[in-house]
């Protein structure tokens, strides 16, 4: 029986953004305990969304520093997942939302969730991505000269 070597990861060639998932119970006082844990530090929320159910919420984080932030909710007993997401520059005009939904559709990526930071960087809107392909959506956003931003273009500026 032989052994074949395992084969090296190449690193991805592509911008990502680290996105925090944290899963907290469906009651009062929860987002309120979460938010007042980054308070004490130096951490900023750079964007933020909230998919409720009956009995839970997930509250996904964009953050200036996810590390110290994933370390700190962990240790106050929150559960938390890590997942990579692009976020695009959206360009400025009533029709910058229109050109990167039709740049996405055209390159047949499909979108699994998406919303909106709370910072403004390069002084443009920009949106979270969650795509089923997040380098073909870096490559189709790319081609049609949209910027894809990396976690340091959302720091700039803190």
């Amino acid at each position: 029986m032989s052994i074949e070597p395992f084969e090296t990861a190449h690193a991805q060639d592509y911008p990502t953004v680290r996105q925090l998932s944290i899963f907290i119970e469906n009651r009062v006082g929860q987002m309120l305990r979460m938010t007042r844990l980054l308070d004490q530090t130096d951490v900023h929320i750079l964007a933020i969304s909230v998919v409720n159910s009956m009995d839970c919420a997930v509250v996904r984080l964009i953050l200036d520093d996810p590390d110290q932030a994933e370390a700190l909710f962990r240790r106050s007993g929150f559960s938390v997942s890590e997942a990579e997401l692009i976020v695009v520059s959206l360009p400025h005009g009533k029709r910058g939302l229109l050109h990167t939904w039709a740049a996405l559709m055209a390159g047949e990526v499909n979108i699994h969730y998406t919303y909106p930071l709370l910072v403004r960087p390069h002084g443009a809107a920009a949106l979270a991505v969650q795509a089923d392909s997040l380098e073909m959506a870096v490559n189709v956003l790319r081609s049609k000269k949209l910027e894809v931003l990396d976690q340091t273009d959302l720091t700039k500026g803190y």
